[in-house]
Order: structure tokens, then sequence, then C-alpha cells
């Protein structure tokens, strides 16, 4: 996977990833707070998505970089990226231009609540 040494080493040395060099990602629309999706990034995705500013994530199944938005048409351009008080979780902040889910629903997240 990806090259720590492509990042800001006090960057890297607070991630914690998980044992395969991972790092989820929550994704928010930058502007309304309104949670889009949960990905994951290693140091190469980071690496892409601070120095793109397109949302460029590591898919776990296909086992490959993908760019929000380059086969769907609805990239996600990042304002901010932050890193959280434990060191392994990344907040994306993102534009989101269209629909963030591959079913076509504005947000990854279930509309149906589970129960409180």
């Amino acid at each position: 996977m990806g090259d720590v040494s492509a990042l800001d080493p006090a960057i890297t040395a607070r991630l914690k990833r998980t044992a395969d060099g991972l790092v989820p990602a929550i994704v928010q629309q930058h502007d309304t707070g309104e949670v889009l999706m949960l990905a994951w990034l290693d140091d190469e995705a980071l690496h892409r998505t601070l120095t793109t500013g397109r949302a460029t994530y590591y898919s776990r199944s296909r086992q490959e970089y993908w760019v929000k938005g380059e086969t769907s048409g609805n990239p996600q351009h990042v304002k901010e990226v932050r890193l959280d008080c434990d060191g392994d979780t990344l907040l994306l902040k993102v534009d989101q231009v269209g629909v963030a889910c591959h079913t076509g629903a504005r947000t990854c997240f279930d509309e149906d609540l589970l129960g409180a």
C-alpha cells in the first residue's frame, strides 16, 4: 500500500492504522454537516487526497484506489481534512456534487431509524 514518506512526518506519527494499514474516514458535507459516508484511506490515499483536493479512498474489496466521482460523476471536492484526538479516524469535509451513495441516495446512511 501507500508510501509513508509521502506524508508530513507529524501526521504520520499521529496516525493509528489498522493491521492492514488503513484509517477510517467519516465524510461530511462541509457547509451543512450532513454525514455522507464512511470510507478507508491508507497513507497513499491520504497523500493523494491532500495534494489533489479530490477525495481518494482505498477499496478493501477491490484492493485498489478510487477517486470519488471518477466513474459516477459525483465527485467530492475536499475542503478540510482533520485527524481525531486519538489519531485513529479522519474527518473529511467535502463539497459533494450530486449523491454520495452508489445506490443513488444522497448519503450512505439508511433513512430508516433503527431505534434509540
